[in-house]
């Protein structure tokens, strides 16, 4: 069964009346958990969808700024995407539930924001209500605001990108320990890395734009180090 399909059943149960807590609930472990991460993103990207306005967005479009979605799995997509849109219960609720179902998994839950940066730039703008919405999705997380700001040097394009922050380093580290940051960074981004913490396979490519930033800052503090 693919993975939009598993996906369309754990909808279908919202459909008939349960809550989202319970259907996060059913999700918990692998390989579910990978379904949970899809809904996720499709629904808080859904909400976000509402928040800056552009709710006539071509929602698969965006979805494939995170996704690889084949054609036959469209219809299943825009679904997830349609119920979240039309659900009345805030983004906070479909926040808190994923918060709760990832804590103590930070690397998870940025992996989630990330998809959402994704999605916010699939139009080619970053709208002030989106970078708000995505700053308290990260708040209820349970985030550090410096992660916040970290990630989103790699999609606003007005952001600085500070390359010591980026791998996670003080700007007076010793040059091996930022080599070790940015091998570790590489790889706890390589896809079966990913996959083992939730991020389904078809969304591994939420890792290309992070491996940008974090080879861009490696090569540019080894080169000030010369």
């Amino acid at each position: 069964m693919s993975l939009w399909s598993r996906i369309a059943d754990a909808i279908s149960a919202l459909g008939q009346g349960e809550s989202l807590s319970d259907v996060f609930a059913k999700l918990r472990t692998p390989p579910e958990r990978s379904v949970a991460f899809a809904i996720a993103v499709i629904a808080l990207g859904a909400k976000m969808a509402k928040a800056d306005g552009q709710v006539t967005r071509d929602e698969v479009t965006a979805f494939r700024e995170v996704f690889s979605i084949a054609k036959k799995n469209e219809a299943h997509a825009a679904r997830v995407f349609n119920l979240a849109r039309q659900d009345i219960a805030g983004y906070e609720t479909y926040a808190r539930s994923i918060g709760s179902m990832f804590r103590g998994n930070s690397a998870v839950l940025e992996d989630l924001l990330e998809g959402l940066f994704h999605i916010a730039m699939a139009d080619g703008e970053y709208h002030p209500d989106e970078d708000e919405f995505i700053h308290n999705v990260a708040v209820i997380f349970g985030l550090e605001d410096r992660r916040f700001r970290i990630l989103r040097t790699r999609f606003a394009p007005d952001a600085p990108l500070d390359a010591y922050a980026v791998l996670g380093v003080e700007p007076d580290a010793p040059i091996e320990e930022v080599r070790k940051a940015w091998q570790r960074a590489v790889r706890d981004n390589h896809p079966d890395r990913m996959m083992s913490r939730g991020v389904p396979k078809e969304a591994i490519q939420i890792a290309t734009k992070r491996l940008i930033a974090v080879n861009r800052a490696w090569e540019e503090i080894s080169k000030g180090r010369d």
